[in-house]
């Protein structure tokens, strides 16, 4: 299982580093498209480019060439294949684990099949809202649009972190807007484009309008990326998904990746904004500040003894996080921490009161039952210099 989700894990890295990057460079393209010097019939733009010891230059027609070429590039698999392995990775830890990963009985009381379920009709209904927004009036306003999205996700975001755990809250929202980009490629850029090419292989002059929606859709997606790209990588960082507005944090660092996106969009069209990304950064640093765990009052109790400490992690801890766990289906360490000694567990003190006390992300789902009294007792014990007496 392990090596599976290495496979999978892998695959979905160089999946999405292709398409993302196909992405960037064909947004960034457009937007670097000039007016050709001795104007040509049918020809939108060029642009001239030097890479690898040699020069380029690429054409980009208005609405279609007069012929088309003997070999056409699509750009799709890319798009398919890093949804396939994200959704199989999905399915693999949060589906097939569920009672570790997707459930939180502190959150709410729900079955491994109904959580099952309401993941996957959140992939299924983003998707089918998302679209319907897009054919709709608002279409027409991008602002209004953009902020209807936005409250949208906000509001998935909140209902999410009601259901699951919180890092399943967070994966299934960038999961929602994977299946959204996706979607955008399987079911209106690719089909746009093959009915463009099925017209000129008719004789008939191909309907601008489908390319108009592709290309909208594709600027969509691009101003996804960055806020998905965030969700990849959340699951390193409990501060986030841990903290107890864990739906504002991720709403609020999803304004910074389109934020800072849309910084780069307009510099490569050539518009210059001196506050967008400085903005962002300072909202990365505001949202830094406000999740900052803070010190609690000082309580006149006992000392805490290691010997208190090491009984709770023996119990809640060690059954994953050992040489040798006894958690079914874990044969080593989990994430390479191992607390058998009393060496190891004074070393992750500081991880401990991140995860299991200030976030309390640890353990899994709580699948061993560590109480609130006990996370009490091993910050007590941390920020008291974690003794080993």
């Amino acid at each position: 299982m392990q090596w599976l989700n290495l496979a999978l894990r892998w695959m979905h890295v160089i999946t999405g580093i292709a398409w993302i990057g196909t992405s960037f460079y064909f947004n960034w393209l457009n937007s670097r498209l000039h007016t050709l010097e001795i104007p040509e019939p049918g020809i939108g733009g060029e642009l001239w480019s030097v890479h690898g010891g040699g020069f380029y230059r690429v054409l980009k027609y208005t609405v279609a060439p007069s012929r088309l070429p003997p070999t056409l590039h699509w750009f799709m698999w890319e798009a398919y294949a890093t949804w396939l392995s994200g959704f199989l990775l999905l399915a693999l830890i949060y589906y097939a684990g569920a009672r570790a990963y997707l459930l939180d009985p502190a959150v709410a009381a729900l079955s491994p099949l109904a959580a099952v379920a309401i993941g996957l009709g959140t992939l299924l209904g983003s998707w089918l809202v998302y679209d319907a927004l897009c054919r709709s009036p608002l279409a027409r306003r991008p602002a209004l649009l953009a902020a209807v999205g936005v409250v949208l996700i906000a509001a998935l975001a909140f209902g999410l972190t009601r259901v699951f755990s919180a890092r399943a809250a967070y994966v299934h929202v960038g999961a929602a807007l994977g299946t959204i980009m996706a979607a955008n490629v399987w079911r209106v850029i690719i089909p746009g484009q093959q009915a463009m090419v099925a017209a000129m292989k008719a004789g008939q002059v191909p309907d601008a309008t489908r390319g108009a929606a592709g290309a909208l859709r594709s600027l969509h997606n691009n101003y996804l990326t960055l806020p998905v790209l965030f969700v990849m990588v959340s699951g390193h960082y409990p501060a986030t998904y841990g903290s107890p507005w864990g739906w504002a944090v991720l709403v609020g660092l999803f304004l910074v990746g389109v934020a800072t996106r849309h910084w780069f969009n307009l510099r490569n069209q050539g518009t210059r904004n001196r506050w967008l990304l400085p903005g962002a950064i300072a909202g990365l640093v505001l949202l830094a500040i406000a999740t900052a765990p803070r010190a609690p009052a000082a309580a006149a109790s006992a000392p805490v003894s290691f010997a208190q400490v090491r009984v709770v992690v023996a119990q809640r801890c060690a059954p994953c996080h050992s040489a040798a766990p006894t958690y079914p289906g874990f044969t080593v360490a989990q994430g390479g921490l191992a607390l058998d000694t009393p060496d190891q567990v004074r070393a992750a003190a500081t991880l401990i009161l991140e995860r299991a006390v200030t976030a309390k992300t640890m353990p899994l789902g709580n699948l061993t039952a560590m109480t609130d009294g006990e996370r009490d007792l091993l910050g007590a014990w941390v920020r008291s210099g974690a003794p080993l007496r």
